[in-house]
């Protein structure tokens, strides 16, 4: 798998500098790469560390690029650029056609024979697996469920029933799609379960992280659109709707019939709480709490930053003072008078 400096750089239509000939054979982060490893520079923080690289080319931009002290790339977007250049050195597993002798398959499903079923899979009635559609080892796909073409759930995903993935989605490991949604209703003190007749659809190209989970519809489905990109532990309410391009980092919470605009970025740990609507092109920052709908574009924050816990105790200690200390100031600086204080 060794490429040279100048072969990558048509491939990927991007301008070199230095010895075209140079052989590339892996990747590399800028500080530990070496004779032989691409690394990149996308982030001024890490400049520094371009003077002293041992790496055998670096992916920059054309500003960096005098600074350089090895061969280089040069891209208006050096991340983009490093992150196609490093699927050249990502080894593709050997996937057979055909169904392993220990999968169980109902009568009336479908498997493409370019397919491949893997070891002790379980495939439900009725459902599709599409060409060249991977269903790695111990994974389960239950009644009513489509797995698109070129579409891989690597292994022990479950597709619990009426999930339609497109095509070329990528479920990781221990991931649950279709599972009911948290629909309760209160009677005479006791809980009832509100039955979830919809499904899930995922959109072509979308990834799902490991152990993530997205809830079927309670009367509709469940949607990501095309290109989502999900971390791995996200929970995903049933009736959630998810725009394209969007992408959510580890640990976030969607709460049930939320609608996510596209283009959006979740950052880990955020919550967001239901039956809201958030605009197009809207970043949440990490831990923010969101609780109420947004209707323009931008970055949101909520909660406090990490301070020295004796800051934090007191600020802590005051926080439940402020409605007093409002009052005591006066009203609004537009004039508008403070709401009526609520007895606790």
């Amino acid at each position: 798998m060794i490429h040279r400096l100048s072969q990558i750089a048509e491939r990927y239509s991007l301008e070199f500098r230095g010895d075209g000939d140079a052989a590339i054979g892996g990747v590399a982060t800028l500080e530990n790469a070496q004779a032989g490893q691409l690394a990149f520079l996308a982030n001024p923080l890490y400049r520094q560390q371009l003077a002293a690289t041992a790496a055998g080319a670096v992916v920059l931009r054309a500003a960096d690029a005098e600074h350089c002290p090895v061969p280089c790339l040069i891209a208006k977007d050096p991340y983009v650029a490093f992150a196609k250049i490093a699927a050249l050195f990502e080894p593709e597993p050997v996937r057979t056609a055909g169904i392993h002798a220990s999968a169980v398959i109902a009568a009336d499903a479908v498997v493409a024979d370019s397919a491949s079923i893997g070891a002790f899979v379980s495939i439900g009635a009725r459902s599709r697996i599409d060409a060249g559609a991977i269903v790695g080892p111990g994974c389960v796909v239950g009644d009513d469920c489509v797995v698109g073409a070129g579409s891989e759930l690597v292994a022990r995903v479950t597709l619990v029933t009426r999930v339609r993935l497109g095509q070329r989605v990528r479920v990781h490991p221990g991931a649950v799609l279709g599972a009911d949604g948290f629909g309760l209703a209160m009677d005479a003190g006791h809980w009832i379960k509100v039955p979830q007749l919809g499904g899930v659809v995922v959109g072509d190209d979308s990834e799902i992280g490991a152990n993530t989970c997205i809830d079927r519809g309670a009367l509709e489905d469940t949607v990501l659109e095309e290109d989502v990109r999900l971390d791995n532990q996200i929970q995903i309410g049933h009736n959630v709707r998810v725009g394209a391009h969007t992408a959510m980092a580890g640990c976030v919470a969607v709460a049930g019939s939320t609608k996510i605009g596209r283009y959006c970025l979740i950052g880990g740990g955020a919550g967001i709480v239901g039956h809201l609507k958030i605009c197009d092109k809207v970043l949440v920052t990490a831990m923010s709490l969101v609780t109420h709908s947004i209707s323009e574009p931008g970055e949101y924050s909520s909660g406090t930053p990490i301070q020295p816990s004796r800051d934090w105790r007191r600020n802590a200690a005051r926080f439940k003072h402020l409605d007093e200390l409002a009052r005591k100031i006066g009203p609004h600086k537009t004039g508008a008078p403070l709401p009526a204080k609520e007895e606790e």
